[in-house]
C-alpha cells in the first residue's frame, strides 16, 4: 500500500453495518481507499488535516445526522449525502449547506464511484494550490473575464468561484446580453472539469422534432436517414459541463426526459434500449423568471426545483454603472488591436453619456457599440453621444437621464458622475480634481462625502 498509494480516498459514514460493508467492497474494487464509520461523531474526530479524499454519509443517523455532520465538517472537503428519504427540499437544503452532491437510494453504484473520483480530483487540486490560496481559482484570472469593479460584479465573481468548487447543477439567470454563457464558461474553467469539454447548446435554436436526437444521440436505423450512430451533446460533455441556454424554451414533453437524466445521470440514444452513464454538470441559462414560467404552466415545477439547487443571478448593466466605462474601453481596445487602429481616448463627457445610457441590450450592446464607435470614429469623428442617439434610440417611454426624477435629483446625479469620472481619470489626486472642476477643497470633500465617494477607492493599485 505504501509503495503504491491509491489516488482516491473516501470516508463512508452509515449506522447500518450491511450498507457500510457493501459500499466498502464496491468502492475498494474501484481502486478507492475506504475507511468506514458507524457514526458521524467517530468520523468527525478522525478526519485528518488536509484529507485528500471525500466524505460519503447517510442522512438519517442517530445522535448526529448527516446534515449536522455536513455543517460541522470542513467546507473544503467534498461531502456527498446519501438518503433513502430524499426529495427536492432536502437536496436544496444540502446543497445550500455546502454539500458536493446528493444521492437518493436506490442509487447506481457506478455513478457513485464516478462522483467520488471526480470529487477527489477536485479536492487534491485544491490541496495542491492551498499554499498560494488561489492559483487556478485566482481572482486575477477571473477578473480578466468577468470585468468590473462594482460591488455587484465582485459578488458575482466570488459566487462563480465558490460554485466552481462544488458539483451541483446551476441555473444562471440574466437579461439578454448580460453574459450568461461567459459565466457558464468560467464555472467550467475554474472547476476540476476544465480538462474536459464545455458544450454550449441553445435550446431555442433546435427544432422541436430534433431536440432528442441532438441531446441524446441516436443509433443506426433509428429513423430514416440515420445511416450511422451519433453521440448526443450529453455524451460529448461527459466529464465536463453542458450549458442548456434558454432552457425556458424547452418543450414540456422533453422536460420530463431531462428531469430523468438529472436524476439518473443516464441517457438512452434514440433506437437503443441501453442506457449510457454520463458524468456531466448541467448549467441551465434563462432570461425568463422560471418561477413565473412554472406559475404560467410553461415549465415543470419538479424540473424547476431540481435545477434550482444553485443559482447565479447576473446584474443588468444599468445596475453596475461604475463598470460601464471600464468595459467600453476594454472592448474599444480589443477592436483597435483587431483592426490595427489607434484606440481613441474617451472624454469625461463621453463617459457620462455612457454611464447615463440605459443599455437595454446589456454587455452585448455595449460591446457592439464600442466596435462601431472604433470604426466610425476613425472615418467621421463621431462622438459617443451622437452614436447612441443615432444608432440606439431609446424604447418608447424610456429615458436615459432619469426622466422620472426631479430636477435637483437629476443635477445631483450628473454632479456625482462628473466627480466620480474625474477621480477615476486622475487616480484620486484631489488637487488635480479641484483644479479641473474649479472647486475649493472643502466643497469637494463635502460633495464626495455626500455621494459616498472615497478617495482611497480611486488610488492606483
Amino acid at each position: 500500500m505504501k509503495n503504491n498509494p491509491k489516488m482516491y480516498h473516501v470516508m463512508v459514514v452509515d449506522d447500518d453495518p450491511a450498507i457500510r460493508e457493501s459500499l466498502e467492497q464496491w468502492l475498494s474494487l474501484a481502486d478507492i481507499e475506504v475507511k468506514t464509520y458507524a457514526s458521524a461523531h467517530a468520523a468527525l474526530i478522525d478526519i485528518p488535516k488536509d484529507y485528500p479524499g471525500v466524505i460519503v454519509s447517510d442522512v438519517r443517523m442517530p445522535a448526529m445526522d448527516g446534515m449536522e455532520f455536513l455543517k460541522r465538517a470542513s467546507k473544503n472537503i467534498p461531502f456527498i449525502l446519501i438518503t433513502g428519504h430524499g426529495g427536492i427540499t432536502l437536496a436544496v437544503e444540502a446543497m445550500k449547506a455546502g454539500a458536493y452532491d446528493f444521492v437518493e437510494k436506490p442509487y447506481n453504484p457506478e455513478r457513485l464511484v464516478d462522483m467520488i473520483k471526480t470529487a477527489c480530483k477536485q479536492r487534491q487540486h485544491y490541496l495542491a494550490n492551498k499554499k498560494t490560496e488561489v492559483s487556478a481559482y485566482d481572482l486575477n484570472g477571473i477578473e480578466s473575464k468577468i470585468i468590473g469593479q462594482s460591488a455587484a460584479v465582485i459578488r458575482l465573481r466570488k459566487r462563480i468561484l465558490a460554485l466552481a468548487k462544488v458539483n451541483s447543477d446551476v441555473v444562471i439567470s440574466g437579461e439578454t446580453g448580460s453574459g450568461k454563457e461567459l459565466v457558464a464558461q468560467c464555472l467550467h474553467e475554474y472547476s476540476v472539469r476544465r480538462e474536459h469539454a464545455f458544450v454550449p447548446i441553445n435550446v431555442s435554436a433546435i427544432p422541436e422534432n430534433l431536440i432528442e436526437s441532438e441531446l441524446f444521440g441516436y443509433e443506426v436505423g433509428a429513423f430514416t436517414g440515420a445511416t450511422k450512430s451519433h453521440s448526443g451533446k450529453f455524451e460529448y460533455a461527459h466529464g465536463g459541463t453542458l450549458l442548456l441556454d434558454e432552457i425556458e424554451s424547452m418543450p414540456m414533453y422533453f422536460q420530463v426526459k431531462i428531469l430523468r437524466v438529472l436524476q439518473e445521470r443516464e441517457v438512452v440514444r434514440i433506437g437503443s434500449h441501453t442506457p449510457k452513464r454520463i458524468d456531466v454538470r448541467i448549467v441551465a441559462a434563462t432570461k425568463k423568471d422560471l418561477k413565473l414560467a412554472v406559475q404560467e404552466g410553461d415549465f415543470r415545477e419538479d424540473l424547476y426545483y431540481r435545477l434550482l439547487v444553485s443559482e447565479i443571478k447576473i446584474p443588468p448593466l444599468r445596475d453596475r454603472k461604475e463598470d460601464i466605462v471600464m468595459l467600453f474601453k476594454h472592448f474599444l481596445t480589443k477592436a483597435a488591436n483587431f483592426n490595427g487602429l489607434v484606440c481613441p481616448e474617451i472624454s469625461v463627457e463621453e463617459g457620462l453619456v455612457l454611464e447615463t445610457y440605459s443599455w437595454p441590450g446589456n454587455i452585448r450592446e455595449l460591446k457592439n457599440t464600442a466596435e462601431r464607435y472604433m470604426l466610425i470614429h476613425h472615418i467621421d469623428d463621431v462622438s459617443v453621444q451622437e452614436l447612441l442617439q443615432v444608432s440606439q434610440p431609446e424604447p418608447s417611454g424610456s429615458n436615459t437621464l432619469m426622466s422620472e426624477a426631479s430636477l435637483s435629483a437629476r443635477l445631483e446625479h450628473v454632479e456625482k458622475m462628473l466627480i466620480d469620472a474625474e477621480l477615476k481619470l486622475h487616480e484620486g489626486n484631489i488637487k488635480t480634481v479641484m483644479d479641473v472642476l474649479d472647486l475649493p477643497r472643502r466643497t469637494l470633500n463635502q460633495k464626495m462625502q455626500k455621494y459616498g465617494l472615497r478617495r482611497e477607492e480611486y488610488l492606483p493599485n
